[in-house]
């Protein structure tokens, strides 16, 4: 199963202006019944990005559920198996048969609205072909932090801690999953996403479906 670690082993084009943007980045319009997400995807993150752009020009996410949601955590979806899924069927096997090896840069971090790759529990730490998440997470204080340091070995740096103390994410997924993208716009979504009601498996009792487009570039 394609997974996330808890806290405990572990956060439409509406007009054309909005929609074009010249910074030379590849930039994606996550929309939902809950309204929409616009993403940045890093340059630095190629094989990622790529896959990514590759699977939305596909139309590969369109009609998938957003699957497991946990509040004050993540949203996550990109199941194949999501599409017209019966009501209570089991999700977060699916896969395209392949894997993305992982890309750890610095200064990419699991901020809120950090778009990253799900994965399976494999010592490369290899990325799901299509499952993805995007981080809610908590506001965290010195203290969350240095305690996430010592019990998991990482190391913040100064603006990390800073985002993590105003904006919140979860830092304790860093350097464990691959951070590729993330919210400029639509903050919100996310938070109306996190707070719907679940089932088992984390799955929400009344699907969010997501249709996923590129926006183009000047």
């Amino acid at each position: 199963m394609i997974f996330l670690m808890t806290a405990s082993l572990m956060m439409a084009q509406k007009d054309a202006k909005q929609n074009t943007v010249s910074d030379g980045c590849q930039y994606v319009l996550i929309s939902t019944d809950y309204g929409d997400m616009k993403v940045k995807l890093y340059q630095e993150t190629p094989r990622h990005t790529a896959n990514f752009v590759k699977l939305v020009k596909e139309g590969f996410f369109d009609g998938l559920l957003f699957h497991r949601v946990i509040n004050h955590f993540m949203i996550q979806g990109g199941d194949p198996n999501s599409k017209d899924a019966k009501e209570g069927q089991m999700l977060g096997d699916g896969n395209l048969g392949y894997t993305i090896p992982a890309e750890f840069v610095p200064g990419l971090y699991h901020k809120k609205g950090a778009l990253a790759a799900a994965r399976t529990n494999n010592p490369e730490k290899a990325s799901s072909s299509c499952q993805f998440y995007i981080v809610q997470g908590n506001v965290w204080d010195d203290n969350g932090l240095q305690m996430i340091e010592q019990r998991y070995g990482k190391t913040f740096s100064p603006q990390q801690r800073e985002c993590y103390k105003t904006v919140g994410g979860t830092p304790f997924l860093d350097n464990d999953y691959t951070v590729f993208g993330e919210v400029v716009e639509g903050l919100e979504v996310i938070d109306k996403i996190a707070a719907v009601p679940c089932g088992p498996n984390d799955r929400p009792k009344k699907d969010v479906k997501m249709k996923i487009t590129i926006i183009e570039s000047k």
